[in-house]
């Protein structure tokens, strides 16, 4: 049934993306986008790109591509900028992080050059293994964010673009709870211009964007605009965000596989899962600090999902543990280890053991385009931009940001489920419930 479609605004004009970590992620994305531009490369990965949705019954069938469907941005219309503590530019930074070959940079060498990071906002406090010397300095942290938010105004001048959207691809910063300082704008505001120690650097990015009216999402556990000060400000300009932590490797694993067990009933004794990771964030990740920041965020995936308050015979009290290493010589090609201890009919006890060998930011290159795409979508939507957390994008992340009363939703299939139906919704067309007895009438 067809419905009244909500208003989106055309995506015309430049869409700018700034994004504080000009890193292995980044770079893999921003190399990725300029070869596909170019037709050199395909947008594997990528539900903006190649994903399609259902509309209507099955008997119809009519399944377009989503980028035909809904009026997103093209790749075209991209430009890209950022800040990092290392002056490399892209092919630079590009070449250090080891994810992409001589064969995917050289030929677009002259674009990737062009890309220089601004300085960076940084505090050695919540990132204890980087050090780099392309770093900010102010008096206070109202004083950065200033500098940050001119950044932010003379990026738009000279790309020309039209309207921005800014991600995080910077590192995990060391685990942080929210205190009296993120209760409320005033009180932010006031931690800014006392430089208080609970404000992290990833907050003032998320500050200075957001003040600037630029959407932000945030792809590491840090808690950054999680508080009610930066929700606040969120809702007072009626600007979208998203987060936290990009949900790749293991975890992408665990979304898939615990939603089964669950769903054919079998119970869970433990699961044990440990990485090994030689790229920059496998070197952040290294202080035990920096390192809680993302055990929060791995460890909470299976509780949500499996639910053993529901299913005490089958998951009261399963044991959890989760390692990282860093280990130099894998670089950015991360290996995770898996080993579940499961039981079935009768209580028989068995096994599944995993051995993921992936690409860390390969995985997370299309994550950030469709993340920059849908983000900039509902920043020309007024009905989605003025909600503030965007849950339907819960998709991409480990910890997926929701309203307070709410818990987070895990498990992958019924995000993308949210996420097409949600896109349904915006354009008029009936939800999707797979209920199917009208074929049967």
């Amino acid at each position: 049934m067809k419905n009244k479609s909500v208003p989106i605004a055309p995506p015309e004009g430049k869409l700018g993306v700034l994004i504080p970590g000009m890193g292995a992620v980044a770079t893999t994305f921003i190399a990725g986008v300029e070869l596909i531009r170019r037709n050199l490369a395909q947008p594997i990965g990528s539900l903006t790109q190649m994903g399609t949705i259902r509309l209507g019954r099955r008997t119809e069938k009519r399944s377009p591509k989503i980028k035909d469907f809904v009026p997103l941005a093209g790749l075209d219309q991209l430009a890209f900028g950022g800040w990092d503590v290392f002056r490399d530019n892209a092919y630079e930074a590009a070449r250090k992080a080891g994810v992409l070959e001589g064969s995917h940079l050289e030929p677009i060498r002259d674009f990737l050059e062009t890309i220089r990071p601004m300085p960076a906002v940084f505090d050695q406090k919540f990132v204890k293994n980087l050090h780099g010397p392309n770093v900010k300095k102010g008096r206070t942290k109202m004083d950065l964010a200033k500098q940050l938010m001119d950044d932010i105004a003379g990026f738009k001048s000279a790309s020309g673009a039209d309207r921005l959207m800014m991600i995080w691809c910077g590192s995990t910063e060391a685990f942080l709870k929210a205190g009296k300082t993120h209760q409320s704008l005033a009180a932010f505001e006031k931690g800014l211009r006392s430089s208080n120690p609970e404000i992290a650097p990833s907050m003032i990015y998320a500050y200075a964007a957001l003040k600037s009216g630029v959407p932000f999402a945030n792809g590491a556990p840090n808690l950054t605009v999680d508080t009610p000060a930066l929700m606040e400000l969120a809702q007072e300009k009626g600007l979208p965000v998203c987060g936290k932590d990009f949900k790749t490797g293991q975890t992408l694993m665990k979304t898939m596989i615990a939603p089964g067990l669950k769903a054919r009933l079998i119970g869970l004794h433990g699961w044990f899962s440990t990485n090994i990771l030689g790229n920059r964030d496998g070197e952040v990740l290294d202080d035990p600090a920096s390192f809680r920041t993302k055990e929060e965020s791995k460890l909470s995936v299976l509780e949500y999902i499996l639910q053993p308050e529901i299913y005490p015979e089958l998951y009261k009290d399963f044991y959890h543990k989760v390692r990282i290493n860093y280990y130099p010589p894998r670089g950015d090609n991360k290996e995770g280890w898996d080993n579940l201890d499961i039981f079935g009919w009768l209580g028989y006890p068995m096994q599944i053991k995993i051995d993921f060998l992936c690409r860390d930011s390969i995985l997370a290159a299309p994550i950030v385009l469709d993340l920059v795409l849908f983000m900039d979508l509902a920043q020309r939507c007024p009905e989605m931009a003025r909600k503030g957390i965007q849950e339907w994008l819960s998709f991409y992340f480990k910890s997926p940001m929701c309203a307070p009363a709410l818990y987070p939703e895990h498990d992958l299939f019924i995000q993308l489920m949210k996420l097409k139906n949600t896109l349904r919704h915006l354009r008029g067309e009936g939800l999707i419930t797979h209920l199917g007895l009208e074929y049967y009438d």
